[in-house]
């Protein structure tokens, strides 16, 4: 087994207005850290659009790369659209599609960007344009190179557009922990939905982790994980609503991971969401993530 870890140098590169809420700036940090460290690092490719048409609506592919989405929807989306946004999209997507073969071939890949899972079939949504995570399953599916995948989505803010997309799948399956009372109003079922009341500390918050993940394998037995780590579930999170601690982050990651090795499954991972207007504060609980992948897949 090995790791390698994808990125892109536009990952950090928009511009964006001021006091936007978006930590683009954490993407090139963390970038740096891991070089610092000497982790194994790949450039990605974009994703085609074929890939992308696969999941999403023609019409809204073909309005977001040509720049022509109407006002609303760029509202919606949250992110002004520029001919970078579009390139640093596809090439997130690329790395999680990226990050996926490789896992599928080695056991684990990773990626430094990725988690687009509020994008749904004709509209983006929540600094979300397309749905990595289900485009990379897809493909992978297509690809003959894994049978069922289940999108493991523990950012504190459900999946949406993961469920929607997902909605009736057979060999796509969601599972969201998320909490309750936050972003998105309107909650699609996933497969497995697990909302949480605010204020939940680590300890209850594990458990019911470990319960959900038992009851994925038990009821659907993948064959590959994708795995959805945002770090908005810490309780100094200005857009979350739950309370783990440094230590409880990189607990639910290392259950991920264990229990993907436990049943003998290839998985990626991708940071997620984190918000915190100070966000450097967020390096530390996103690198977690990569070193608990390393210390088990080396």
């Amino acid at each position: 087994m090995s790791l390698r870890i994808f990125y892109h140098p536009h990952y950090s590169a928009l511009t964006l207005p001021e006091r936007h809420r978006f930590p683009l700036a954490k993407y090139q940090a963390l970038f740096e850290r891991l070089v610092a460290l000497d982790y194994p690092l790949a450039q990605a490719t974009p994703a085609s659009r074929e890939q992308i048409e696969k999941v999403h609506d023609a019409a809204y592919v073909q309005a977001a790369l040509a720049g022509t989405l109407d006002e609303g929807a760029i509202r919606r989306l949250g992110f002004p659209w520029s001919p970078l946004l579009i390139e640093r999209t596809l090439h997130s997507v690329g790395a999680t599609l990226a990050a996926s073969r490789h896992a599928l071939a080695q056991g684990c890949g990773l990626q430094i960007s990725g988690g687009y899972h509020h994008a749904h079939r004709g509209f983006g949504s929540g600094f979300c344009l397309f749905n990595d995570l289900v485009i990379a399953a897809r493909t992978c599916l297509d690809e003959g190179l894994c049978e069922r995948v289940l999108i493991v989505d523990l950012d504190v803010h459900q999946g949406d557009g993961s469920a929607a997309l997902c909605t009736g799948s057979r060999d796509i399956i969601t599972l969201s922990l998320h909490g309750e009372h936050n972003f998105p109003r309107h909650k699609p079922a996933s497969h497995l939905d697990f909302p949480l009341p605010s204020g939940m500390e680590d300890d209850a918050y594990l458990e019911t982790l470990d319960q959900a993940l038992a009851l994925a394998h038990r009821l659907y037995a993948p064959d590959f994980i994708l795995y959805q780590a945002g770090v908005d579930v810490h309780r100094d999170d200005e857009l979350g609503y739950l309370s783990l601690s440094d230590s409880g982050v990189r607990q639910r990651d290392a259950m991920v991971f264990d229990s993907a090795l436990r049943h003998g499954l290839p998985i990626t991972a991708v940071p997620g969401g984190g918000y915190r207007r100070d966000w450097q504060q967020l390096i530390p609980l996103h690198l977690s993530l990569f070193e608990v992948a390393r210390h088990r897949f080396g």
